[in-house]
């Protein structure tokens, strides 16, 4: 009888741990059909011109907002969900437009808008205020910058440095979690997202420098090797603090996921958190060194 009931207890332990290895597996065509469906996508923009990759990022924004919103109104807040989301579409079409100047005059209309609505309202708490322009600035403002980079060199060269941009997050997302997968042994931050490995961080660094090499072979970009190879570095931590800070929005919601729109990978902010961050950091270094 005993061995029975070990043998009955071992069976049923199988028979969960399997589910989600189950669930996993059909869920994989949705995950490869919704990811191929983004990657097209943004390079047939790419390809096309700025004012498509605007168009783009926009919509992105847009989505990026309404989930960080949603969230944040699961958490108890109660953000000004829609104005956040108009000005988070707005942003892109600002710096195609205008650029960062056009993008600053924006971010004070916001501040105006937001200050007028606390001192009309006396119910609308800080708190309120302080998310709608955070979720506006961190999801449209922070992704402009990528249409800033792709706008920034005329011809097919911003193209090519927007797609080192945008290849190194997807390089980095993939290597660390094949890495991980496989030689991870040391957890990362296990309080915020437990799957995350030093292995796989390292794995996914060593990815993002490996894109980033192809930036001094791209006409109209003086920069070196070295330099390159920084900058790749940069954004592998940056790209993992993106990542990291989505996770601790969506812990503090208490969701999975950010929202369901890509069948397998959730939201549309689980799947640019990284970028959101490494578009910005990429603008400024790029910036800096004299490339845009």
């Amino acid at each position: 009888m005993a061995d029975d009931g070990r043998g009955k207890a071992g069976s049923a332990g199988s028979a969960r741990a399997s589910k989600p290895a189950k669930k996993r597996f059909s869920d994989l065509p949705k995950r490869i059909a919704s990811g191929a469906v983004y990657l097209i996508a943004f390079l047939a923009c790419l390809y096309m011109g700025p004012i498509s990759t605007m168009v783009l990022i926009a919509v992105v924004s847009g989505l990026c907002a309404y989930e960080f919103y949603r969230m944040m109104r699961i958490s108890g807040l109660m953000p000004i969900s829609v104005l956040g989301i108009v000005f988070a579409i707005c942003y892109p079409i600002t710096a195609f437009i205008g650029g960062q100047t056009l993008m600053l005059g924006l971010t004070f209309i916001l501040l105006g808008i937001l200050a007028l609505w606390y001192v009309i309202y006396p119910r609308v708490r800080v708190t309120d205020i302080s998310v709608t322009l955070f979720g506006a600035v961190y999801t449209g403002l922070m992704l402009s910058s990528f249409v800033l980079v792709r706008d920034g060199i005329t011809g097919y060269s911003g193209g090519a440095v927007a797609l080192v941009v945008f290849v190194s997050v997807v390089i980095n997302d993939s290597f660390a979690y094949l890495v991980g997968s496989r030689f991870g042994r040391h957890k990362l931050v296990p309080r915020i997202s437990p799957n995350k490995s030093w292995e796989g961080f390292l794995g996914g660094l060593a990815g993002s420098m490996l894109v980033w090499l192809a930036l001094p072979f791209i006409p109209a970009v003086d920069v070196s090797v070295v330099e390159a190879l920084v900058m790749g570095a940069v954004c592998g931590v940056v790209g993992l603090l993106g990542d990291l800070t989505e996770s601790r929005i969506k812990r503090g919601a208490g969701v999975k996921d950010a929202g369901t729109i890509m069948p397998g990978h959730g939201g549309m902010f689980d799947r640019v958190d990284s970028l959101i961050l490494v578009s910005f950091v990429s603008y400024l270094m790029l910036k800096l060194l004299g490339v845009l």
